[in-house]
């Protein structure tokens, strides 16, 4: 399954590959979540893969050589559920490159991801922006979207009608027949887009409070876009979003969904079966909550839930993806998502697997990213700190190389 998303991201890393080679060395290696590290390792770099990696690499003449001084080498982060829906980046055809560049580095780049995953805007922007990349004009992370999204009739989210910048425009998301849903599914794939989102169940506030996507629209949005060989990913809320989700077609789960609270065995087991990917976005439950102003003990016990049911997933063979729903939060820095993920009991391996190989593979590119190998996209990430002791490090970034290149500090400020 998603052997077109992997040529497209291919397309996509091969698009600004730095010539020449590049030498890491003096550096801790954490190759993969399953290997053991590297201590005073050597990474080489050639157009965009990775040439070598090991404690004694001859390098070529022509290498340029920068010292890590014991930083840890890591691949290159996954964030699975981003927006691009406030300026700059809602407006990436019309904004100067330079400063969209600067938005991607203070977003997405300064925390280490080289892909981000845009899981629904405005129509067509992401692909503009990712366009204005591939390109090299702009600098920034490897983009995939699913476009616009699907909601229910008379499903669009409250708080997207409250938007900035989309209000009423947003209803257009709204499908109200599977014959409508499948039409409109086959012509954003058509249009490029590497996956498609539904909202199986709609926060619509009032008496409704959650309305569920009917299974067969659901189906009408999954059929084309697995065929395609792409992801299905749903937007729950409830257990009547979760089962809409789930039968439904979904391959990846947005958000936890704490109003089920914990998850029986019975579900547990059916997600495991379907192999159902979880995006825990435990920051944006914090936040949601603190706007709510609810005691600490309810947001607390919310939290927790949202927790236990990625822990759960996650101890149980689960995958779980990382993915913060930045730019509908204003919240970019990745520290707090790391201490949640924590606290809840995922230990470094698990954290790590979820910003690399576990999306990698996910997303069909896990034989050539995801993890530092020979061969492998040259997607490398600096920290200045050793993520086994906290797995908060994984956020002491010092420097990103995306296809050999580094793009993290910017160019102009110091290796």
């Amino acid at each position: 399954m998603f052997r077109v998303l992997a040529v497209a991201l291919l397309i996509l890393c091969s698009a600004q590959v730095q010539a020449g080679a590049l030498a890491i060395v003096n550096a801790r290696i954490i190759a993969a979540p399953d290997a053991e590290p590297l201590e005073r390792g050597m990474l080489l770099l050639r157009d965009g893969r990775i040439e070598a990696i090991g404690t004694a690499i001859e390098l070529p003449n022509d290498a340029r050589v920068i010292d890590a001084d014991g930083a840890t080498a890591v691949a290159g982060y996954w964030n699975s559920h981003v927006h691009f829906i406030a300026p700059p980046l809602s407006e990436a055809a019309a904004r100067p490159a330079a400063e969209l560049t600067r938005a991607l580095a203070e977003q997405y780049l300064r925390w280490g991801f080289t892909t981000v995953f845009d899981l629904a805007s405005v129509p067509g922007n992401a692909f503009a922006l990712r366009g204005r990349i591939g390109s090299g004009e702009v600098d920034g992370p490897a983009i995939l979207t699913t476009d616009a999204p699907f909601y229910p009739e008379g499903g669009t989210p409250i708080y997207v009608l409250e938007f900035e910048g989309l209000g009423e425009a947003a209803r257009a998301g709204e499908v109200a027949t599977p014959a409508e849903a499948g039409e409109r599914a086959r012509r954003q794939l058509a249009q490029g887009a590497d996956g498609l989102k539904i909202f199986a169940g709609a926060i619509v506030g009032g008496e409704t409070g959650v309305l569920p996507m009917p299974v067969d629209i659901a189906r009408a949005v999954s059929g084309p876009t697995r065929q395609a060989g792409k992801a299905v990913f749903a937007h729950p809320t409830n257990l009547a979003g979760l089962r809409a989700a789930l039968d439904g077609g979904a391959d990846v789960l947005t958000h936890p969904a704490p109003q089920v609270g914990s998850w029986t065995p019975a579900l547990l087991a059916e997600l495991l079966e379907r192999n159902i990917a979880l995006v825990p976005t435990l920051k944006l439950f914090d936040l949601e909550l603190d706007k709510e102003g609810l005691p600490a003990a309810v947001k607390a016990q919310v939290i927790g839930l949202a927790q236990r049911q990625v822990a759960g997933y996650a101890s149980a063979g689960g995958t779980v993806l990382f993915g913060t729903d930045s730019g509908y939060i204003d919240w970019y820095d990745t520290r707090d998502e790391l201490r949640l993920m924590g606290e809840a009991g995922l230990d470094w391996r698990q954290v790590l697997a979820s910003l690399t190989t576990a999306p990698a593979q996910r997303f069909g590119v896990g034989s050539r990213q995801g993890r530092l190998a020979p061969g492998y996209v040259a997607d490398v990430v600096l920290l200045d700190a050793d993520p086994r002791s906290d797995v908060t490090g994984f956020a002491a970034v010092r420097a990103v190389y995306r296809d050999g290149r580094r793009v993290y500090p910017m160019a102009g400020t110091g290796d």
